[in-house]
């Protein structure tokens, strides 16, 4: 692959050299400043003055003139005109004569210089067209775009095994038996078991769904060939499928072996979905992939692997027997698994013994295999950029708000008035933190601006992995979300902007609970639209509404119910408490943050204790 695309530059290299001579040449051929030129009349006047020394004459009238002070004139006259009795007249009076054949005079060669740039454009565009002329299949050597662009990783160079692979136990030992078909097919074909043809990770982006591919040719020890989904399609027909035909034929050279195709649904997404119509390119590439797959040919020993986030928009033929066999989904790590793969990470870097990564993965909940390694990246920076010697876990703190919030934004400038109203803000929140306890215990309060938008943020971390929430807390997660909007109404007595991003969770939360989840005493448990299915837009425009007009109208008020309810269960929570609310938001104001366990220690005090400290601690 890497000689043809090098011979391809190549060829295109010189046919760029080629047209950039021939151009230059034309102008310097436009622009050339030769000898003064003179009409007839005035080369009568020189010769008869005695001025002339030479004269040469070209067969197509052309005449050339070099004076007695070795000056070089042009002219031209008709050939009639340059008879022989004038031109022995002019030799008799000291005029040397020279006769020349000119080969501008040759008709071929003027049709020659006429023709041969257009022949050259023409045998250019032949040269370019051809290949698509033929199908994509890459007829000629210059430029063949059929050839499959797919990169082979050797797995003897770069070696990655299930040991670089962490936090996903159970999809490993899932893919063992493909590493075991791959080193030995015979244990298999003697017991008449099938391996899968081909297996596909589904799980959200930065799991590690492309690490575990490569793992499984390591450990196998067997060639690994990748190519995005979006490798595939280009804008001529039957490209695409040329590419794949030839990824397989190059697979199956060298099989066994494994193809590994990265977000599949740029190219698997379910035909006859299109706005313009069926059967286009991307179409005729799926096709291709299908009878590659599951064709005549079942004897090839080469698995084909592939990963992406959309399972909804593949077409269903890619996902029966005899194609996707298996599906194995990679999720995000739970707590166990973050913790090993922060372990993963974090072997041979400088860290120092307060490096908990147990407290590290309780930290992190939610994040994925590239999340983590990008908080162990970004602890190493502010190590370094602190002169550090080792990473400490004051930096990967720092580290984890970086990730989530963004980085503290410390030149923004807050009036005094706004910073008074996130205090309360950001405590509203955390009082429902406290107060409510269907929720997480909170982290961090802070009104330090963050990344672009946020100006202030309440951290609430799980103590433990949940999979499973109940209505309470989801109205809960409902009154948290509306917390910050609610003090501003109970001290200022008006709202702002702030809480906008707030109203739309608790919004989203509400609007799941009665579409998708079945949390209406009065609409029962029915599901009105599915909020799990992602936007696809050709799917999505054959779909009809399923419910009345009066559901719908039940439904609007069942989410504004849902909504009323805990946004009036945030103001009395934060009305009963309104005295240690004022007291807390004039200490956030002075600090600008509480820890976690600051707040719970303030919290737990009564109003007294609670004055006293934040008098003595007003100034931080």
């Amino acid at each position: 692959m890497a000689n043809g695309k090098r011979t391809s530059n190549i060829g295109v290299f010189w046919i760029y050299l080629i047209l950039a001579v021939i151009f230059f040449f034309s102008i310097s051929q436009m622009n050339t400043t030769g000898p003064r030129q003179i009409d007839y009349s005035q080369l009568i006047n020189l010769i008869e003055d005695g001025q002339i020394q030479r004269m040469t004459i070209e067969s197509g009238g052309n005449i050339t003139l070099t004076t007695t002070e070795g000056v070089q004139i042009k002219s031209y006259a008709p050939p009639l005109v340059v008879d022989k009795q004038y031109i022995n007249q002019i030799a008799q009076n000291g005029v040397e004569i020279i006769y020349i054949k000119s080969l501008a005079s040759n008709w071929w060669f003027s049709l020659l210089g006429s023709l041969l740039p257009i022949v050259i454009i023409i045998l250019f565009w032949f040269w370019l067209l051809r290949p698509m002329m033929n199908g994509g299949a890459g007829g000629t050597s210059g430029m063949p775009f059929g050839k499959t662009t797919a990169r082979k990783y050797d797995p003897k160079k770069n070696k990655i095994t299930f040991d670089n692979v962490a936090g996903i136990d159970e999809v490993k030992e899932e893919l063992q038996s493909i590493v075991k078909y791959l080193k030995d097919p015979k244990e298999f074909l003697e017991i008449g078991a099938r391996m899968p043809k081909g297996v596909i990770l589904v799980g959200p982006p930065g799991t590690g769904k492309t690490l575990t591919a490569r793992a499984v040719a390591g450990e196998a020890n067997v060639p690994f060939f990748y190519m995005s989904g979006s490798d595939f399609v280009e804008l001529y027909v039957g490209v695409g499928a040329s590419r794949v035909r030839d990824l397989f034929k190059k697979a199956k050279e060298e099989a066994p072996s494994i193809i590994f195709i990265d977000e599949l649904d740029a190219v698997g997404r379910q035909r006859g979905a299109g706005l313009g119509g069926g059967n286009d390119e991307r179409e005729q590439t799926l096709n291709s992939l299908l009878v590659e797959m599951d064709g005549f040919d079942n004897d090839t020993n080469v698995i084909v692997m592939a990963a992406t986030n959309r399972p909804d928009v593949l077409d269903k033929a890619l996902l029966r027997p005899g194609r996707f066999d298996k599906k194995i989904v990679i999720d995000a790590p739970d707590k166990k698994g973050r913790e090993e793969i922060l372990k993963l990470h974090l072997k041979g870097k400088k860290i120092s013994s307060d490096v908990n990564p147990e407290k590290l993965a309780a930290k992190t909940p939610g994040f994925v295999g590239a999340d983590l390694e990008n908080l162990v990246n970004e602890a190493a920076l502010l190590a370094l950029r602190e002169k550090h010697n080792h990473m400490t876990m004051e930096d990967f703190e720092e580290a984890v708000e970086r990730v989530i919030a963004g980085p503290a934004r410390k030149s923004r400038v807050i009036s005094e008035d706004e910073r008074k109203i996130l205090s309360y803000h950001e405590l509203g929140h955390a009082f429902m933190g406290y107060y409510l306890d269907n929720l997480d215990p909170v982290q961090k309060i802070t009104i330090v601006p963050r990344g672009n938008s946020a100006l202030g943020y309440t951290l609430l971390i799980p103590e433990e992995d949940k999979f499973l929430n109940s209505k309470s807390e989801i109205v809960d997660r409902i009154s948290f979300a509306l917390g910050g909007r609610a003090a501003e109404e109970l001290i200022f007595e008006k709202i702002t902007t702030g809480a906008s991003d707030d109203i739309k969770r608790a919004t989203d939360m509400a609007k799941k609970m009665i579409y998708s989840l079945g949390m209406s005493s009065k609409l029962g448990p029915s599901v009105w639209q599915d909020e799990n299915d992602e936007v696809f837009l050709g799917r999505d425009m054959t779909r009809s509404k399923t419910f009345s007009e009066e559901t719908s109208r039940a439904i609007d008020n069942e989410i504004k119910s849902i909504i009323f309810n805990a946004y009036n269960k945030a103001k009395e929570i934060l009305q009963k408490n309104k005295e240690r609310l004022e007291i807390m938001a004039t200490y956030l104001f002075n600090n600008e943050k509480i820890s976690g366990d600051l707040f719970k220690e303030l919290m737990r005090k009564d109003i007294d204790e609670l004055k006293n400290f934040v008098k003595e601690n007003q100034n931080g």
